[in-house]
């Protein structure tokens, strides 16, 4: 590494996290859910694999006492009321998460629950991954909306709580709060990790989704 890198931390995430974002685009989950032909119950899976993520990330985040913590965490980044609308809404038509993602759900809140004990810092790089699905799935929200003919927010609230000028207001804080790079390279890392965790949960729920996609298609 570079010791005169004058980057922000946000830059430095974005550059070291570039391909693991085109990765995970490229998966047979994410294809199926662009076109129109992801399984309901694939979509359902990954909001509840979400939410054991969230559970813990927000829980920790909540509890942090750290100041670089403190100053980046609001409650405004709150996600799990969105999830938890999400799956009620699937489950009043009586769709209900299966454990297809759980294994790899589960194992990316361990992360968390023990980088918040060890590095609480670390947590500012899952956020900050987590915090941007939801901007993508400013794009996404019309192709779910679209497949499963959900109206308003209704099953999309998750991905309908992108917000552009809160992001900017986030990514403001994570730069402002970590102006050094011995600061900066647990959250790059952890940052890392969470694309590791989230390929686990997509490629989880891709599993099969080519064989099913041809069974519909006929």
């Amino acid at each position: 590494m570079n010791p005169t890198d004058s980057r922000t931390v946000v830059e430095r995430i974005r550059a070291s996290t570039r391909g693991r974002h085109a990765e995970l685009e490229g998966t047979p989950f994410s294809a199926a859910m662009l076109a129109g032909t992801l399984p309901l119950d694939r979509y359902v899976d990954q909001l509840a694999a979400y939410r054991t993520v969230l559970d813990a990330l927000e829980g920790e985040l909540s509890r942090a006492g750290a100041p670089c913590v403190t100053s980046v965490w609001s409650a405004d980044l709150v996600k799990i009321p969105c999830i938890d609308r999400d799956l009620m809404h699937f489950a009043e038509d009586g769709v209900f998460p299966g454990s297809r993602a759980g294994a790899p759900a589960v194992a990316f809140a361990r992360e968390v629950r023990a980088a918040a004990a060890s590095d609480p810092l670390a947590l500012l790089g899952f956020l900050y991954v987590l915090e941007g699905s939801t901007m993508g799935g400013m794009i996404l929200r019309r192709y779910v909306a679209e497949a499963y003919g959900l109206r308003d927010t209704d099953g999309v609230a998750y991905y309908a709580s992108g917000d552009r000028e809160r992001w900017a207001r986030f990514t403001a804080r994570l730069d402002e709060a970590l102006p050094g790079r011995a600061e900066q390279d647990g959250v790059v890392t952890a940052a890392g990790r969470a694309y590791h965790h989230i390929a686990a949960i997509s490629a989880a729920l891709s599993t099969g989704l080519g064989a099913a996609a041809a069974q519909n298609a006929a």
